[in-house]
């Protein structure tokens, strides 16, 4: 490694998505998207700064995030000048809240249950780049389909509905029946009931119902917490099903980094932390509105 680059304070970079490579003297510039969301024009900018700064290629990464590859040490701020003047600001990387990511969401998907797009961006406006003791990673998918893999993020936020029948419209096809992912719609003496233990609350039952007999009683957002994957993978729990109101959502969302923010040990993952305290000691704490 060269004098100069022993003298850039690897950390600043580090904290804003520029990462050096293990060519020492080169670095990837993360940049920020949230839900995986860029303009054409960002595009067309992105890949003419690829072209000036990098080799020509750029990465799509599993956070559906761009990274510009082989930027030299030397022309980094000129890059990312160039990048922040488009509307394209640099991503992160470290102990701290990531990029969220999301599916379409209600606004194009037929299985779309909520809109996606406003929810991960009032949770990135908010929480990007807080200081976590490790990695914090959001996920907002629009039904329990998991398109977005809410379920292997530290936080999920899930679409979901509570289903209702209707029995003046229904011809007794049995689509419902056979549709149900999880078998829990059933038939008895002449009508149609579901188990709710074995309902995943996704819209199935209300979308392929030809007569509109199953319609939604109730809509919201599921909240998943713990999720990771990584070396010691885990999948989410479930920490409350259905949450009717932005604004309950939202208490919840900060009471749990706040909770990891004050519990979490250095480099644990959040997941790790609830196996560590107890998860039913953690969901009643966050629930609750106790930080321990």
């Amino acid at each position: 490694m060269s004098s100069s680059v022993r003298e850039i304070d690897l950390a600043a970079y580090k904290k804003v998505g520029m990462i050096q490579q293990k060519q020492q003297e080169y670095f990837a510039m993360r940049l920020h998207g949230v839900g995986g969301d860029f303009t054409a024009a960002q595009i067309k900018k992105v890949v003419e700064v690829a072209e000036k700064y990098g080799r020509s290629q750029i990465h799509l990464s599993t956070r559906q995030g761009i990274e510009i590859h082989f930027v030299h040490y030397t022309m980094l701020e000129e890059a990312r000048m160039e990048l922040e003047k488009a509307g394209i600001m640099m991503g992160a990387c470290g102990p701290r809240v990531r990029v969220v990511t999301a599916c379409p969401g209600e606004a194009t998907c037929r299985w779309g249950i909520i809109d996606t797009k406003p929810v991960s961006q009032d949770l990135d406006k908010k929480y990007f780049r807080q200081d976590t003791p490790h990695k914090f990673k959001m996920a907002v998918t629009g039904c329990p389909h998991n398109c977005a893999k809410a379920t292997e993020n530290d936080l999920g936020i899930m679409g979901g509905i509570l289903p209702h029948w209707q029995k003046e419209s229904c011809t007794h096809c049995d689509l419902c029946i056979h549709s149900c992912p999880t078998q829990a719609i059933y038939q008895k003496s002449g009508e149609y009931h579901f188990d709710e233990s074995k309902c995943i609350y996704c819209s199935i039952c209300t979308s392929n119902c030809p007569t509109n007999s199953w319609v939604a009683a109730k809509k919201g957002y599921t909240l998943w917490i713990g999720g990771t994957m990584g070396k010691v993978p885990r999948l989410a729990s479930r920490l409350k099903v259905l949450i009717e109101t932005q604004d309950e959502l939202y208490q919840l969302v900060e009471r749990i980094i706040e909770y990891y923010q004050a519990n979490g040990k250095k480099r644990e993952r959040f997941g790790h932390m609830i196996d560590r305290l107890g998860e039913a000691k953690v969901k009643e704490e966050i629930l609750s509105g106790t930080r321990a």
